[in-house]
């Protein structure tokens, strides 16, 4: 299903996402203010590792895949049912990061939440963020605080521009961006053509 988040009329929003591959999603997000916990390349592993296993499966959902045998077929289809039930075990925990609204790009990111950030303009911090919904894993982006917005509709909208990234985390995030949208065109002509 394709993302339905909206753009608003902020600074912040042209600040993040003019001129740059921009994706929309609901995705497992936070904010916390304070240093990472996990080790810088935590991410940038976090982000080859999801790359090689959707480039992997992508490639099997040509003509190749109906060539495997059945049996690694159902071994295949055995694996993902137990990832996404590893997944929805681990998002039960209490510290599971919740369901939100997400615009993001290789700039930074906007969450919208229905509770209050209580966050400050210029505040240094950590995006959370799980960029696979078959992985219960996030990542965590050293960001500050460029904007944050209430809405007559009870939404709280964050703003966070990362910090300078390592290039390899960079490249590893801009591939992941580019997957989503290419993802996101294709669910939408699917949906038009449906």
């Amino acid at each position: 299903m394709v993302a339905q988040v909206p753009v608003l009329d902020h600074p912040a929003e042209a600040e993040l996402f003019a001129d740059v591959l921009t994706c929309e999603a609901w995705l497992p997000a936070g904010w916390r203010g304070g240093d990472r916990q996990l080790p810088p390349q935590a991410g940038e592993a976090l982000l080859r590792s999801i790359a090689t296993a959707e480039d992997a499966r992508s490639s099997d959902e040509g003509d190749e895949r109906n060539e495997l045998p059945q049996a690694f077929q159902r071994l295949e289809a055995k694996v993902d049912l137990m990832l996404n039930l590893i997944g929805r075990l681990a998002r039960q925990q209490a510290d599971a990061l919740p369901l939100r609204a997400v615009r993001w790009s290789h700039n930074g990111l906007r969450i919208d939440s229905m509770q209050a950030w209580n966050s400050h303009l210029g505040d240094a911090g950590v995006a959370l963020i799980e960029p696979a919904s078959w992985l219960s894993d996030h990542l965590e982006l050293p960001a500050r605080v460029i904007g944050e917005l209430a809405t007559t509709d009870g939404q709280h909208h964050l703003w966070l521009r990362f910090a300078p990234l390592s290039p390899g985390l960079a490249e590893a995030l801009d591939r992941h961006l580019f997957r989503l949208h290419r993802k996101q065109i294709a669910e939408a002509r699917q949906a038009r053509q449906g």
